[in-house]
Parts: structure tokens; sequence; C-alpha cells
């Protein structure tokens, strides 16, 4: 015959105890205990914002990220941005913005172009922005018709694939090939970043999944690895998709209302701009 063992009613079901107060308040602190340092981890992994606005058509932060390494994010929309020739330091400009792609002299060795047409000359045209120097290298294309972006490895801009000719721009740089940390820097040494190993300084465009641009400026010195690792931290609502790197070293600058960053002082010969 089965063992009966007989309960009184309201008592613990046969087999189990039931725990003291004084053991339920030990569970639940150590379970607060458990979630504040789930809470703590995750923000140490946040890098510590140092400044932060928004306004209508952009948001603005700088933070600290890894190795100390700080960086100047604007966000943004792409159908706000303009590729703009300058001349001059984008600090004086008066123009809110960063600083675009490779150049020498007058001439732009990187790709940036407006509706099929060269910002810095005519179609075809040496230097004017249709082409980039020697090597097919990483183009960020913001693709109005189709409302998506991507970059693109293009040595011109006739290779560019977009939905309508009329209605896109497309700004040259390096890939940086977020989402392949196995063969990012083998294709940015492809590309002929140039100085990738040295601290410099840097800027960086890039894009995430809820449509936004991120234009970003280094104002401490690093190696292409090392921004790139930065950039990488950043937490956003989703993920960073993908990006170039653009100009860097004395041409990394950045104008928006009071934060200004000059470089080294020098005149590069175009911005991104913020309309």
């Amino acid at each position: 015959m089965a063992q009966v063992i007989s309960s009184r009613p309201g008592s613990p079901p046969p087999g189990k105890r039931r725990h003291s107060p004084a053991v339920w308040l030990i569970l639940i602190l150590a379970a607060l205990t458990a979630a504040a340092t789930t809470v703590f981890l995750n923000l140490a992994d946040e890098p510590a914002v140092t400044d932060a606005f928004t306004r209508d058509s952009y948001s603005y932060r700088s933070v600290e990220a890894g190795e100390g390494i700080n960086l100047h994010i604007i966000k943004t929309k792409p159908d706000r941005l303009r590729l703009t020739v300058i001349g001059g330091n984008v600090t004086a400009s008066g123009r809110p913005g960063i600083n675009g792609g490779f150049f020498w002299e007058e001439q732009l060795l990187s790709i940036a172009v407006e509706n099929d047409k060269p910002v810095n000359g005519k179609p075809k045209g040496y230097g004017s922005g249709w082409f980039t120097a020697k090597y097919p290298r990483g183009t960020f294309v913001y693709d109005d018709a189709a409302n998506s972006m991507s970059v693109q490895v293009v040595s011109s801009a006739e290779e560019l694939q977009v939905s309508d000719r009329s209605d896109y721009w497309a700004q040259g740089g390096i890939s940086m090939n977020l989402q392949h940390d196995d063969i990012w820097k083998q294709a940015a040494e492809e590309e002929k970043l140039p100085f990738g190993g040295d601290k410099r300084l840097r800027t960086g465009m890039v894009y995430d999944l809820e449509g936004n641009v991120h234009l970003i400026v280094s104002s401490v010195k690093c190696t292409a690895e090392q921004f790139r690792s930065a950039i990488m931290e950043l937490k956003e609502p989703n993920s960073l998709v993908e990006g170039i790197f653009l100009d860097g070293d004395g041409s990394s600058q950045l104008l928006l209302e009071n934060v200004k960053l000059t470089g080294d002082g020098r005149a590069v010969l175009q911005m991104i701009e913020i309309e």
C-alpha cells in the first residue's frame, strides 16, 4: 500500500519546504544585486557621452570610446546631406558638416557626384569627382529613388548601381567593411588606405538599419583599426550596417554650432554639408 503523507490545510505540498521571511528577503536582495550588476556592466560597455544636443535636422554627441578615443558624431538623414566644394577649412566655411574625400590641390581623388554630376567639374573629367584615383574604392551611395544606402567598390561614377541616375548622391572613400572583421584590413590595404597603421586624426561616414547617416570625426589621433573599433562600440537602436573612411589627419574637420574641429588648419577641397 502506498504511503500517504497527510498535510494540514495551507501547508506546503508534500516534498516541498516553505521558505521563512528571512530567506525570501535574502533571495530578493540577491536577485536585485544580480540585476544591478548586469545593468552596471552594460553601462560600462557604453562609450561615455561628454556632450550632446539635438536639432530639427540632426543630433550631435561626443563620446569617449575605448583607448581614450574621442568621437564626434552627427546623426542625420541622407536627404539632408549635400556634397559641396569649398576650397577652405570646414570651420571657416560657415556650413555645418564634415570634410569629404581625398584630394590633391584642386583635384578630387574620390568620387563626389550628385545626380550624375560631379561636384568639381564635368562628367568624366579628371579631378571632378567622377573618378577615384588609380584604384576601385569604397563609395557611399544614397539612392534616393529607392530610399536605400550602400557602399559600392567602384572606379568611376558610371559604375554605380542606382535606381535613377537623376536622383542620388555618392561620396567616395575607403571601405570599412563593418560586417566583415576577417577581411576589412586586407580590403582597406587593397583600396590603398593612406597611413592606416599611423596614429592620425580620422573621419568616417556610416549608416544604420534605421536609415540614418552618422558623420564621425575623431579628435584624438588613432590608427584606422582603432577608429573602426571605436565606431563598432557605439550603441544604436539598431546596428550600424556599413561605412567608409574619408580623408583624415589634418583634413579631419567638423563644424556644428559651437563645435569646431579644424584638423591642422588646412584647406580641404570638398565637404559633406548638412542642410
